[in-house]
C-alpha cells in the first residue's frame, strides 16, 4: 500500500484494504510483462515509483462499502492504475516535466518517444483487461472516461498561456482531466458489487467531487509546497502558462500590478517572477480562496456517500475527503 495513503490514514485503510492492495500490485506485476524489454523496463520504472494509488484504492473501497466479496476489483483497480499510469507519461511528454513522485520522470530518462509509445501500450493493456472481464458496462464506463480525459488535456492545451480563462472553463478542465478517472473508479466499485443505479451515481458524484478537491489542493502545493515532499518541482505551471485558480483569482481581485505581472508571466511562461508571483497570491488570499473550494469540492463528496452503511471502508472514504484538502504533497 502506498505510504501517502498510509501516512493519511493508517489506522482504517491499512485494515480494511491492504490485502487488496497487495492483491492488486500482483496483478499489476503480471499485467505489465511484455516480449519487448523497453517496455518492461520503463513501465516498471513509472509503476514501482509508487504514488498516492487513490484511484485504484477507490474501486476498492467503494466496492467494499457494498459488501462486495469477489475479486474482479482487485483486475478493476489495476485497469485504473494502468490508465491513470499512461496519462502520466504522456502529460510529462507535453509538459516537458523533469521530475514527478521525487524522480527523474520517464521521458527525461528514456525520451519522449519511448514514454508515448509505452503509455499507449498501458492504454492498450488495460482495454485487453477490460474485454476479459465480459461486462459492457464496464466497458462504458472506462471508454467513456479516457475519452473526457483526452479531451480534458486537449482543453489544457488550449488553455495555455491564455490569461483570460474564466474560474468555470478551468474547473471544468478539471472535471475533465483529472476528476473523471476519481468519479469512473468510483462508479466500477459500485457496478462491480451489483450497487442500485442510484448508488452507483452516488459513488460517481463521490469520486468526482474528491477528484476535483484533489487537483485544486495541487494547484496549491505548486505555489505553496515543497518540491522534496511533493516529489516535483513548485513553479512547474507557472512555467508551462498555466492559469490555474490561484492564479485566476489573483487576475480577477490583485491590483493593477499585481494583474499585469500574473497576465504577462501566463503568456511567456515565465517562472523567474516566481516569488513576486507567490506573495501576491498569497497576500490576495488567492490560495486561501482555492484551499475553500477544495474544502467545499471534499465536503460535497462526503455528503455523496452518507447513505452508505457504516462500516471501515465508509470511515476510510471520509477519512480520504480529509486527506485530499489537509496534505502537504
Amino acid at each position: 500500500m502506498s505510504a501517502a495513503i498510509k501516512n493519511a490514514t493508517q489506522n482504517t485503510i491499512t485494515a480494511t484494504i491492504g490485502a487488496d492492495m497487495t492483491a492488486v500490485d500482483t496483478v499489476i506485476r503480471r499485467k505489465l510483462h511484455s516480449e519487448v524489454s523497453l517496455v518492461n523496463q520503463i513501465a516498471e520504472y513509472i509503476i514501482s515509483a509508487g504514488g498516492k494509488r487513490i484511484r485504484p484504492a477507490l474501486v476498492l473501497l467503494i466496492a467494499k462499502a457494498h459488501a462486495y466479496d469477489g475479486t474482479a476489483h482487485h483486475e478493476l483497480a489495476a485497469v485504473v492504475e494502468f490508465i491513470h499510469t499512461a496519462t502520466l507519461l504522456h502529460d510529462d511528454v507535453v509538459d516537458e516535466s523533469s521530475m514527478r513522485r521525487g524522480r527523474q520522470t520517464a521521458n527525461a530518462l528514456f525520451g519522449n518517444a519511448a514514454s508515448v509509445l509505452v503509455g499507449d501500450f498501458l492504454h492498450s493493456r488495460s482495454f485487453q483487461m477490460m474485454v476479459a472481464l465480459d461486462n459492457m458496462r464496464v466497458m462504458q464506463i472506462l471508454s467513456d472516461a479516457t475519452n473526457v480525459i483526452a479531451e480534458g488535456e486537449v482543453l489544457q492545451l488550449l488553455n495555455m498561456h491564455d490569461p483570460d480563462l474564466s474560474e468555470d472553463s478551468y474547473l471544468e478542465v478539471i472535471r475533465c482531466k483529472t476528476a473523471k478517472l476519481f468519479e469512473a473508479a468510483a462508479e466500477l466499485g459500485a457496478l462491480i458489487a451489483g450497487a442500485s443505479e442510484h448508488d452507483i451515481a452516488a459513488a460517481g458524484e463521490y469520486g468526482r467531487s474528491l477528484g476535483t478537491a484533489f487537483q485544486l489542493i495541487d494547484d496549491v502545493l505548486d505555489y505553496a509546497g515543497d518540491a522534496a515532499e511533493i516529489g516535483k518541482n513548485v513553479g512547474d505551471d507557472l512555467r508551462e502558462g498555466k492559469a490555474t485558480l490561484p492564479l485566476i483569482y489573483l487576475l480577477e481581485n490583485g491590483t493593477e500590478q499585481e494583474r499585469a505581472l500574473v497576465r504577462a508571466c501566463i503568456e511567456q511562461g515565465d517562472e523567474q517572477q516566481f516569488d513576486a508571483v507567490l506573495a501576491a497570491i498569497t497576500s490576495s488570499g488567492a490560495l486561501a480562496y482555492t484551499r475553500d473550494k477544495a474544502n467545499v469540492a471534499a465536503k460535497r463528496a462526503a455528503d455523496a456517500i452518507e447513505d452508505l452503511p457504516d462500516s471501515a471502508y465508509k470511515q476510510s472514504l471520509l477519512q480520504l475527503c480529509a486527506f485530499a484538502v489537509d496534505r502537504k504533497h
